[in-house]
């Protein structure tokens, strides 16, 4: 007789397969086994730049160069970087 977890997987699986899309919404820090650096944790974004200064709608209309600059970081930082497991 199947445990109910193994149940569980079988139907989500199923789900999973003859969905059309899916997301999935995660906590902090879930990158950071990747080598992504988190926002708040040792080694921060936060503790590097202050969220104002790059991450707000003011922050860009005083300094769009900045934020884009700021946001390709970012992007090549995942780029270069596998999923974890």
């Amino acid at each position: 007789m199947a445990s109910s977890t193994t149940v569980k997987i079988a139907e989500f699986r199923r789900l999973l397969s003859h969905a059309h899309s899916v997301l999935v919404l995660t906590g902090a820090g879930i990158s950071a086994e990747s080598g992504i650096p988190t926002f708040r944790g040792a080694g921060g974004l936060w503790r590097q730049f202050k969220a104002t200064d790059l991450a707000t709608q003011t922050a860009f209309a005083r300094s769009p160069s900045l934020v884009w600059e700021f946001y390709h970081y970012r992007r090549e930082l995942v780029r270069a970087k596998q999923p974890n497991k």
